[in-house]
């Protein structure tokens, strides 16, 4: 979503932008190019893979841009506050990760049971599935996947794991294929399982919360903030944290109860209230983008 991007930013000479994710930096190369000769970027992303092929990528920009290995949740913590006029948050996992079978994010091709955005980290999917109980693995499997076999398969898991550990893609898409047989069914019944242990490996929902706070706080004000999403729970996620951030009132607890509402002053409006959705060109050039959704929010 190259050009939806560059037209919710509108990337201009001098201006300060942001990309938490950098991933194959295609997007950060275009706003570095549309803001020629003087914005500057900051970027970062939590695999040193990436890092080092954006640093590659964008050689050319040398002197007009910062960038820095680690997870987009921290980026408040060493970005200037209300110094930036854009950032820019594309969720999910990269192509080459999930073409890398040694990264272990898909079950397409057979690979070890990792999933780790930061290969440093200790938490891999394999130790997930190896030493969680089966009614943590269930309540992985249904709050961020949505498998409504969720127990089911964390019981078989938790009955097989005990006669050989989990420790490849295959090993373990091949167990929830016979409990959950795929009978003509399009989508493999892996998938959700593969994308709940992926979400929990890396902490994706909490990092994106705090990211969207920290995202806020960089900001300058009239500074815009595009998210890119792959998923409803990501898209739940950016679409509350919207409604709170431009609402004209603030609540006591977790509850809206209207009589215990008190006026406030909104801190971001919507710059569109829809979302918006990627051409059937770009879905026709690269099929990964057909679940893509943008949202942009501007700073009051």
């Amino acid at each position: 979503m190259m050009e939806e991007v560059l037209t919710a930013l509108s990337p201009r000479p001098g201006g300060r932008y942001a990309d938490g994710t950098l991933g194959g930096a295609g997007h950060a190369a275009a706003i570095l190019e549309a803001s020629s000769p003087t914005g500057w970027l900051f970027g970062c992303d939590r695999d040193c893979d990436a890092v080092e092929a954006a640093r590659k990528r964008l050689a050319k920009f040398e002197g007009r841009f910062e960038i820095r290995q680690g997870n987009f949740a921290g980026m408040s913590e060493w970005i200037e506050a209300g110094s930036c006029d854009g950032v820019l948050l594309d969720l999910g996992v990269s192509s080459p990760q999930l073409d890398l079978a040694e990264r272990g994010f898909s079950f397409q091709q057979d690979g070890p049971l990792d999933m780790r955005m930061d290969k440093s980290q200790p938490m891999t999917a394999a130790k997930l599935v190896n030493e969680s109980s089966a009614e943590d693995l269930a309540n992985i499997f249904w709050e961020f996947g949505g498998e409504r076999d969720s127990r089911r398969m964390a019981r078989a898991i938790e009955r097989d794991r005990q006669m050989r550990r989990f420790e490849t893609t295959r090993q373990l898409a091949e167990l929830i294929e016979r409990i959950s047989p795929r009978a003509g069914k399009k989508a493999h019944p892996a998938t959700k399982v593969f994308q709940a242990l992926r979400l929990a490996v890396n902490d994706e929902i909490g990092s994106l919360k705090r990211g969207l706070d920290g995202a806020l706080k960089i900001l300058k004000p009239g500074g815009r903030l595009a998210v890119i999403t792959f998923h409803s729970l990501e898209d739940r996620v950016v679409k509350g944290f919207g409604r709170t951030m431009s609402r004209d009132y603030t609540v006591i607890g977790d509850v809206d109860v209207p009589e215990l509402r008190k006026p406030a002053v909104p801190k971001m409006k919507w710059v569109s209230r829809k979302a918006i959705q990627p051409t059937q060109a770009e879905i026709d050039e690269n099929p990964r983008s057909r679940s893509a959704q943008l949202r942009v929010l501007e700073k009051i």
